[in-house]
């Protein structure tokens, strides 16, 4: 088991177990550093952990939570590149069967086991949005994907980040104007830092490479389904 591995997987799962949205209870020890323990919880993760899953079976690393195979689901790199979208598919109709509400089913061309593709064809949401224009649907699209972000000044635990948010406009997901948000922190930020954000906390500090990387991952995910 990679420590390091473990670790960054619980920084990004922490936001969305702490407000109960997946993962088992007790979220505060995604925080804890027992990384045995972390290990343990992480494959209560359904979905996070079905991806962590077959990306390390698709590059022949033996362990679901090396950091290579953590990076690739959460940020991005090329083992994406090893793996095929029709085998992805195949792979998500088993672990997934009966889930409802996506576009993922049918995604052959196109599927990619990252959280960009989850978020946007496997959860309902964009379908919902599409179908009813409801606002909760963007807020939660814009909450739950990683997206990137510059700090503009740091307030003991929490800091001010300069991020551009999702809008649905005239029929399709775009990103807006950036604007500032006050959010948590889990690393250690200085202003100027480029970081990744997940609903209302940071959850690591990015190089500018892992920036482009996200930013293209949800771009690409947007430009095939619009």
């Amino acid at each position: 088991m990679s420590e390091s591995g473990t670790l960054l997987f619980a920084r990004y799962a922490y936001p969305p177990n702490e407000l109960g949205y997946c993962g088992p209870s007790g979220s505060g020890v995604l925080l804890s550093g027992a990384t045995a323990e972390i290990a343990a919880r992480a494959r209560s993760f359904e979905g996070a952990w079905a991806y962590l899953e077959f990306l390390s079976r698709s590059a022949g690393i033996p362990d679901p939570l090396d950091d290579r195979v953590v990076e690739a689901y959460w940020i991005g790199n090329d083992l994406l590149d090893l793996v095929s979208p029709a085998s992805l598919t195949r792979f998500l109709r088993h672990r997934f069967a009966g889930q409802q509400g996506g576009s993922w089913a049918s995604a052959d061309a196109r599927a990619v086991p990252h959280h960009s593709f989850h978020v946007f064809e496997v959860y309902p949401w964009l379908t919902l949005l599409r179908r009813t224009g409801n606002p909760s649907a963007i807020s939660v699209l814009d909450r739950c994907r990683i997206r990137t972000g510059v700090v503009t000044a740091v307030h003991g635990p929490t800091a001010t980040v300069s991020s551009k948010p999702l809008s649905w406009e005239s029929g399709t997901v775009v990103t807006g104007a950036a604007r500032e948000e006050v959010v948590r922190s889990m690393p250690i930020v200085t202003p100027g830092d480029r970081v990744a954000l997940h609903w209302d906390w940071i959850c690591d500090i990015l190089t500018p490479a892992q920036q482009t990387t996200i930013e293209t991952q949800e771009q690409r995910r947007l430009a095939a389904l619009f």
